[in-house]
C-alpha cells in the first residue's frame, strides 16, 4: 500500500484552484499587465522590424541569388577571390583600424583631462562640444576640410605663409591618408563620448587606497587604473572601428570615388556607374559589411559586460 505524504499531493484551494498553478483569471490578468508594461516598446520593436530588419533580410536575400534569381555562392566568391573588391575591402578594414586606434589613444587622454578636471563649465561645454562634433560628418566636413586644407585652402596658407608646405611633403587630401585625417575629426570626439563616463567610474577609494598603502600615481594606474579602464577602451575601439568602416558620405564627397572603399564601391554598382548586371555583387558586399559589424558589435557588447562589473 503506497502513502503519500502532504508534501507528494498538491493542495487544493477554494474554488477548485490547486496551488501547483495559476487560475484562469490570474493567467489571464499577469498576461495583460504584460501587454500594458510592453506596449510602449512596440513601436519602436516595428520601426527596428522595418527599418532594420526587412532590409537586412532583403540584403541576405540578393547576396546569394544571381540575375536569374537562383541560389549561388559566386557573388561571395567574386568579392573574396580577388580584384577590385577585395581590395577595397582590404581598404575599407586598413582605414578602420586607423580612425580606430589614433582617435582611440588621443580620445582616451583627452576624455582622463576632462574628467580630472574641477570646472564644471568647462565639462560641460566639451560634453556638448563633443556631441556636435561626433555627428558632424559628410559634404558640409568635406567641404571644411578642402576649404582649409586643400591645396589652396586657408590652413595650408597660413603654412605656406610660416614656410611650411604640407602638400610638398606628401600630404594628399583627396587620397587614403586624407581620408583617414578627416575621419579623425568625428571620430575623436565620438571616442571620448564614449570613453568619458568610463573614467567617471573609477573609484576615489581605489586610489586612496593604493596611496595609502605607499603606492605612487604611476603603480595606481598600472596596478587598478589601466587593467580596469582597458576593457572600456578597447570596447570604445570596437565602436570606432565600425564607424569608420561603414562611413560612407564624407569619403564621396572628398574623393569623388577615387579611394577604392567598400562602401563606395556598393554606391558605385547601385548608381550603374558600374558593369550592368552586378546589383546582386552590392548587396554581396553588404552582406560581408554585415557580418563584419556584426562581429564587431559581439566584441562592444563582451567588453563592457566585463567592465560594467567594475564600473558600477
Amino acid at each position: 500500500m503506497t502513502v503519500l505524504s502532504d508534501l507528494d499531493s498538491p493542495t487544493s484551494l477554494p474554488g477548485g484552484a490547486s496551488s501547483s498553478g495559476r487560475s484562469g483569471p490570474a493567467r489571464t490578468g499577469a498576461l495583460v499587465r504584460g501587454l500594458r508594461t510592453s506596449a510602449p516598446v512596440l513601436p519602436f520593436l516595428a520601426y527596428v522590424i522595418v527599418v532594420l530588419g526587412v532590409p537586412t533580410a532583403a540584403i541576405v536575400n540578393y547576396a546569394f541569388r544571381s540575375n536569374a534569381g537562383h541560389f549561388t555562392w559566386q557573388n561571395l566568391h567574386s568579392i573574396l577571390s580577388g580584384g577590385q573588391y577585395r581590395a577595397g575591402f582590404e581598404t575599407s578594414l586598413k582605414l578602420a583600424l586607423v580612425t580606430a586606434i589614433v582617435p582611440g589613444v588621443l580620445g582616451t587622454f583627452i576624455a582622463y583631462a576632462i574628467s580630472t578636471s574641477q570646472h564644471a563649465p568647462f565639462k560641460r561645454i566639451t560634453s556638448a562640444t563633443s556631441g556636435v562634433l561626433a555627428q558632424f560628418g559628410g559634404v558640409n566636413l568635406a567641404f571644411m576640410f578642402i576649404a582649409s586644407f586643400g591645396f589652396v585652402g586657408v590652413a595650408t596658407k597660413w603654412l605656406n605663409a610660416i614656410g611650411v608646405d604640407p602638400w610638398s611633403h606628401g600630404f594628399d587630401l583627396y587620397k587614403f591618408w586624407g581620408v583617414a585625417f578627416v575621419y579623425m575629426y568625428f571620430q575623436i570626439p565620438l571616442m571620448v563620448l564614449i570613453i568619458t563616463p568610463a573614467f567617471a567610474g573609477l573609484r576615489p577609494a581605489w586610489r586612496e587606497a593604493a596611496e595609502n598603502l605607499g603606492a605612487s600615481r604611476w603603480r595606481y594606474w598600472r596596478h587598478v587604473g589601466v587593467p580596469v579602464l582597458t576593457p572600456a577602451i578597447l570596447g570604445s575601439m570596437f565602436l570606432l572601428f565600425g564607424s569608420g568602416f561603414s562611413a560612407y558620405a564624407t569619403a564621396e564627397a572628398l574623393t569623388a570615388g577615387t579611394v577604392a572603399i567598400t562602401p563606395i564601391q556598393i554606391g558605385a554598382i547601385l548608381q550603374g556607374n558600374v558593369i550592368a548586371g552586378e546589383n546582386n555583387i552590392a548587396y554581396a558586399l553588404a552582406f560581408a559589411m554585415i557580418v563584419i559589424l556584426l562581429v564587431t558589435v559581439i566584441g562592444y557588447v563582451l567588453l563592457r559586460r566585463r567592465t560594467s562589473r567594475w564600473l558600477r
